[in-house]
């Protein structure tokens, strides 16, 4: 009777257990990787996924199992990632680079403010936003400190361009890990297709911001040498691990950069260039700082939207996409675009994704493109994601950490001071966005 019932109502079943899923995650009130982890464990039991895969006799399809739904590159690839840049951090190069970089600028408060933004959003590029905000927040606190002024403004800028600078590539936000792996894209389909409206976005942004945050950017000329003369010869601690983790982490991006000519997947470079790094370290030390409950968050919640998506309900929302859209590409493109951004800074941008991926790969069918390039509609998902997270204080990880920490330093990031820059930010990069999509993909 329960077997029949589960049966011809999994939709429902499946779409409400990933809907209460998500309202626990926008609440908080209980950690999000124990709620993706209840669900997917409520997902199991009610048998909304086999546990093995098999062929169905009747129709002669490959049912998949529940191992299936996890994408275990995106897992790989985290985890490979978050080991070689711990390891690297631990020699104090990021450190070392963002104070050479200070230097260069003399003190003067806004050109500090463009240097730290532009290290963040390159450094958030390559590494992974939430790992680059850690990093350069400390080198924040003791500028601001010399300069006595408020770090708000740099820790705004930097979220801000965390952000902007992570949707360039493959790894430097999420919400592209996910895209990549579900759409078959590589770490240079990103970096072409992205790289150019990132950067004017980042352009614009910082511009913006370094006009509205005028009044706060002044420092008299004694602070100012002070910051210019820091003595930053003692900040790199160990040598030999600086240049075997440049070299490494060279070699994993060197590796993502040629995916094209390999074939190699990323998530493999990743591991191997971790595999390399732990040879020469702790690995028990080295786990303990892989984020795990990040690990088993996006485990539970691909098992979460496999259920639902094995029910029909990932169908069933493109065809309510299309109808909506009457079958445009251009206006679906809008629609994935300003929609990921508006509920990306509302809800977190990872479970959003991980249920728009799979909706996109459903779409794309039925709006077939023609063009040059891959589907228009990934790329506005992954703009509208990794973008959407500047709209509030909540919108992405690295928003979280940075506000989390500056409350820390009794100097906090409120949600309606971040809420003032956040909004007028991510209005112009969808605005810029929407440009870029129409003129390269729709015109």
């Amino acid at each position: 009777m329960l077997e029949e019932i589960i049966s011809t109502h999994s939709m429902a079943i499946s779409g409400g257990i990933l809907l209460i899923a998500y309202v626990f995650i926008a609440c908080e009130k209980v950690q999000k990787s124990v709620v993706a982890l209840i669900g997917a464990a409520i997902t199991m039991l009610l048998g909304l996924l086999p546990f093995h895969g098999h062929y169905d006799k009747v129709s002669g399809e490959y049912i998949r199992s529940v191992f299936d739904y996890i994408e275990f590159d995106v897992i790989f690839l985290l985890i490979g990632m978050m080991i070689v840049v711990h390891i690297a951090s631990k020699s104090g190069i990021f450190k070392w680079m963002a104070i050479e970089l200070l230097k260069l600028t003399k003190g003067r408060p806004k050109l500090v403010l463009f240097t730290l933004a532009a290290f963040t959003a390159v450094a958030s590029a390559f590494l992974d936003n939430v790992t680059t905000v850690v990093l350069i927040m400390p080198v924040t606190f003791v500028i601001a400190g010399e300069l006595e002024i408020d770090p708000v403004p740099f820790l705004i800028t930097e979220i801000l361009a965390s952000n902007i600078g992570g949707t360039a590539t493959l790894i430097g936000d999420p919400p592209n890990i996910i895209i990549g792996a579900k759409a078959g894209l590589s770490f240079m389909d990103f970096a072409n297709e992205l790289t150019g409206i990132v950067v004017l976005i980042f352009a614009v942004t910082i511009a913006l911001l370094i006009f509205m945050f005028r009044d706060s950017l002044k420092a008299d000329d004694e602070k100012m040498a002070h910051v210019a003369n820091l003595d930053n010869s003692k900040t790199i601690t160990d040598k030999k691990l600086v240049r075997r983790a440049i070299i490494t982490l060279l070699l994993v991006i060197l590796g993502f950069v040629t995916h094209d000519i390999t074939h190699i997947d990323a998530f493999v470079f990743a591991v191997a260039g971790a595999a390399i790094l732990l040879i020469f370290e702790n690995p028990k030390e080295i786990y303990k700082d892989v984020e795990w409950l990040t690990i088993f968050f996006f485990v539970g919640l691909f098992i979460i939207i496999g259920g639902f998506e094995a029910s029909g309900g990932i169908s069933f929302l493109a065809e309510k996409l299309i109808e909506l859209t009457n079958g445009s590409l251009d206006a679906a493109a809008m629609l994935v675009l300003w929609g990921s951004g508006i509920l990306s800074g509302i809800v977190d941008n990872i479970p959003y994704t991980a249920t728009m991926a799979p909706l996109i790969a459903e779409v794309q069918h039925v709006m077939p493109y023609t063009g040059a390039g891959h589907h228009p509609l990934w790329w506005a998902l992954s703009l509208g994601a990794c973008l959407g997270g500047n709209l509030t204080i909540i919108g992405a990880a690295a928003n979280v950490i940075v506000s989390e920490t500056a409350a820390a330093y009794s100097k906090p990031v409120s949600f309606m001071r971040f809420l003032k820059y956040g909004v007028i930010t991510t209005f112009i990069s969808l605005v810029l966005s929407s440009l870029y999509l129409y003129f390269k993909y729709l015109m």
